[in-house]
């Protein structure tokens, strides 16, 4: 199984990634071993997706991190976005 995730960093950027163990990337994320997010903890995963083959996750990804990826990203996760990022 391939994942792509959606971190939730301090600063409210979101980073997207993919991976073939969650868990694992998840951790390396949170204990700073990612060098892209360690100066961004703490962090929250507020999304994943699953996928049975490896070049649809990385297709998923790289459509995320497009700009129409980034608009539809932020409408489909809005509420989740709302209430972490302001309390409501």
């Amino acid at each position: 199984m391939y994942y792509v995730y959606v971190l939730l960093l301090n600063n409210n950027d979101l980073y997207k990634g993919s991976t073939d163990d969650l868990k694992r990337r998840f951790k390396e994320h949170q204990f700073g071993k990612v060098e892209s997010t360690r100066n961004y903890r703490p962090l929250k995963l507020i999304l994943y997706e699953a996928y049975l083959l490896k070049s649809d996750a990385e297709r998923r990804e790289k459509f995320l991190k497009t700009t129409e990826g980034r608009r539809l990203l932020k409408q489909q996760l809005r509420d989740i976005l709302n209430k972490e990022i302001n309390g409501k």
